[in-house]
């Protein structure tokens, strides 16, 4: 990364004002551009000092001229700059208090009535996604402890089940299990019957420990049904949190990504729930206590490549409950972005009152 203490207070302001100008139009920005904006802000400069300083920049690394035009585009590196200046300073520019009072409002109304972690989660993603215009991403954990509501399965098809877990934290975990033998619609009725009679308000951890000793302790036909209900209770919960994704907003992409080929490869692995999980796990830290961008989602994820991810923990008593966040092109708005992110991260605890 560039040196920040090379570039200079009047460096920075006009790198600023091209960043922003860019973020507006998505056309590269020219000398005569900024100095009418810097005119207007009382600086007074002329096309030429503004055209000094821009060929500064460039050999900086912060800029770039995309083709033969007089303009310039800033370079991820000066994003990565823009993005410090935001949310450090003397005035920092990031905070959820400092979202406009109509996308609060937006935000607001849009939550009403929803209830639960699961359809909290899944509105997150479609309001940031709508908000941002780029993809909307909200991930939730089962949280250990989590207790078990109801357990439903449903025969597919020959040793094929289709489970249905509801916790008391309002998550709904649906999964296709392949079994090792099959089971008929009455034996699977009898195994959910079982779950639900005598482990509901347990956690789903103590669930699976007390159905292993169950079947440890017994010799008898009752066995063969206990046998049923663990290896389904253990495919349908397995040992590793289930993380459930709700993503909104991919087509927000096509027009962001000039190379087909590479947008397929992005389409997939957004669609590939599991990569998605992975790569927000890679960078987000549920103990942070602030929005953070990510720039080089690349190394975890190649196809990445070009694109940004603006994400924070999202708590509900104290806790992480999850992530929510936005994937977007690097010419995004930031500032509403990131504070529309540190919003609904902030105010999960609000919309989810403990016990739902």
């Amino acid at each position: 990364m560039a040196d920040a203490e090379r570039v200079t207070a009047r460096q920075r302001a006009i790198l600023t004002a091209i960043i922003e100008s860019y973020i507006e139009t998505g056309e590269p920005v020219g000398s005569g551009t900024i100095a009418r904006l810097q005119s207007g802000e009382g600086s007074g400069l002329s096309s030429a000092t503004v055209r000094n300083e821009m060929a500064e920049l460039a050999e900086e690394g912060l800029l770039e001229q995309p083709h033969t035009s007089a303009g310039r585009v800033p370079t991820a590196r000066a994003f990565r700059m823009y993005v410090e200046q935001l949310s450090g300073g003397a005035h920092p520019r990031i905070d959820a208090a400092r979202l406009s009072a109509r996308s609060r409002s937006q935000i607001d109304l849009s939550f009403q009535g929803i209830a639960g972690t699961q359809a909290v989660l899944e509105r997150t993603s479609h309001v940031l996604a709508t908000l941002s215009s780029g993809v909307g991403v909200a991930i939730a954990a089962v949280a250990e402890g989590d207790m078990l509501e109801h357990v439903h399965f449903s025969r597919l098809a020959q040793a094929r089940v289709l489970a249905v877990v509801v916790t008391r934290s309002g998550l709904v975990r649906d999964r296709v299990l392949a079994l090792d033998k099959d089971l008929s619609v009455r034996e699977l009725e009898v195994a959910a019957n079982f779950l639900n009679e005598h482990f509901r308000g347990w956690s789903v951890e103590r669930v699976r420990a007390e159905i292993a000793r169950l079947v440890e302790r017994e010799r008898s036909e009752y066995q063969k049904m206990l046998n049923s209900v663990q290896q389904l209770w253990a495919k349908a919960v397995p040992d590793a949190p289930v993380q459930t994704v709700y993503v909104d907003g991919v087509a927000n992409l096509v027009g962001s990504q000039e190379d087909s080929e590479r947008l397929r490869e992005v389409l997939a692995a957004l669609e590939e729930k599991q990569r998605l999980v992975e790569l927000l796990n890679a960078y987000i830290d549920a103990r942070q206590e602030s929005v953070r961008v990510v720039f080089d989602l690349e190394e975890h994820a190649p196809e990445m490549s070009g694109l940004v991810l603006i994400a924070a923990p999202a708590r509900m008593g104290g806790e992480s409950r999850g992530t929510v966040g936005v994937i977007g092109p690097k010419r995004m708005h930031y500032e509403n972005t990131m504070n529309a992110v540190s919003y609904i991260a902030h105010v999960f605890d609000r919309m989810l009152e403990p016990g739902e």
